[in-house]
């Protein structure tokens, strides 16, 4: 199981490259960008809080490929980050936008946090 220090951790470092993909697609608005990363920080968060309280440590268990070891864990939490920034923006600084962007935005925030909880840690 991961401590709370950990998931503190991968939750900022998602939340770092989910930021930098957010401004190196389209136009840099500050409220967007900042938008995507509390939500590339919050859903990783919530889904590794909900197994620490659910003491599901069968979740932990890499797949059995080298270049992609992933577990259901790294899984839920790309799938809790989509989920995070796509209601955030919805409902937030992109509630007019497109929803082509949405999905944009909150799927390369998913792929970040999925990214950083695969390769690093």
């Amino acid at each position: 199981m991961l401590t709370w220090s950990t998931m503190l951790y991968g939750a900022a470092l998602s939340a770092l490259l989910a930021a930098l993909l957010a401004a190196a697609t389209g136009p840099r608005r500050p409220a967007v960008i900042a938008t995507v990363a509390v939500a590339a920080l919050a859903g990783p968060l919530a889904w590794n809080a909900i197994l620490h309280a659910a003491h599901g440590a069968q979740f932990f268990t890499d797949a059995p490929i080298a270049l992609l070891p992933a577990s259901w864990q790294d899984t839920g939490s790309g799938v809790f980050a989509i989920a995070a920034t796509a209601l955030a923006l919805g409902v937030g600084p992109l509630a007019a936008g497109s929803g082509r962007r949405i999905a944009t935005l909150a799927t390369l925030a998913g792929l970040a946090a999925f990214a950083i909880d695969v390769y690093l840690y």
